[in-house]
């Protein structure tokens, strides 16, 4: 049954629920119910400047799925989900729960500097007796010793067998002083053959006119707020998956990876606005 729009689920403690929340818009976006009404105003405005934002995000946490599904089948039993935001409406833990036989077992890590969402992601796995098995690392990604060297990581992670990280529309929040290409490598580095790295990242994706102005228009609000974003190319993302070779299909839109529907006619604009890939560890 669909949630009442007005409706509120309990607040963590500490959670300011008066300010809107990148997590909790992101939640709405996605049809996840860990959202308030100041969150649903502002994502609602959001939406009027850009009318893909939806669908995008929508896609976005539909490629993270099946990348999720297909390494569980490939065999990897470790995730860590960098800038993980609210882990709800279809995240990791929850397909692991869903596609996992009896007995079977994984390993989730969620990352996020956001306390917003680390607590809700902590009442979450409360709420859904995950804490032996999955738990919430609260660190910026862009520092990747203080992510892979958190208590909370080594409980929970095996280094020495394979993870799959995912680095999931998180990147366009690194700018160049970051450097992205030795962001990435430092986690690669990291992990152990086997391994695989999907990422996805938004981009103009060669668009003019009306259907870019206001992804434009987005970029230039959060150019004033402290976390900016930064629009890439397929040229410049291909780069970051390092000497890992790309698992079939390659680097493409978010959509075209292994899909398992066909769009809707109201969502096939969202297409060129983001590419995505998986490579593996040789």
């Amino acid at each position: 049954m669909k949630r009442d729009d007005d409706a509120a689920p309990v607040a963590p403690t500490g959670v300011d629920t008066e300010k809107p929340s990148a997590a909790r818009i992101y939640d709405w976006f996605l049809g996840g119910t860990h959202n308030w009404a100041v969150d649903r105003e502002f994502a609602r405005a959001l939406e009027k400047q850009w009318r893909w934002v939806k669908p995008g995000a929508r896609h976005n946490r539909e490629f993270m799925n099946r990348v999720v599904r297909a390494a569980l089948n490939a065999g990897i039993r470790q995730f860590i989900d960098l800038g993980s935001g609210v882990p709800t409406a279809g995240n990791v833990h929850e397909i692991v729960q869903e596609e996992l036989e009896p007995g079977d077992t994984a390993k989730v890590v969620y990352v996020d500097y956001e306390p917003v969402a680390v607590a809700h992601a902590e009442l979450i796995l409360e709420r859904h007796e995950a804490t032996d098995w999955a738990g919430i690392v609260q660190a910026d990604m862009r520092r990747p010793k203080d992510v892979l060297r958190h208590p909370e990581t080594l409980r929970l992670i095996d280094f020495d067998q394979p993870v799959c990280l995912m680095m999931m529309a998180v990147l366009h929040f690194a700018g160049p002083h970051d450097d992205p290409p030795a962001l990435v490598a430092t986690y690669r580095n990291a992990l152990a053959p086997g391994s695989w790295l999907g990422l996805s990242h938004m981009s103009f994706g060669g668009q003019t006119g009306k259907e870019a102005d206001g992804l434009h228009w987005m970029v230039e609000q959060y150019r004033k707020t402290s976390n900016p974003v930064w629009m890439r190319d397929r040229e410049e993302i291909e780069p970051l998956f390092g000497d890992w070779p790309l698992l079939e299909p390659g680097v493409v839109h978010l959509p075209d990876w292994r899909p398992v529907r066909e769009l809707r006619r109201d969502e096939e604009g969202a297409r060129p606005f983001a590419w995505c890939g998986v490579a593996a560890h040789p």
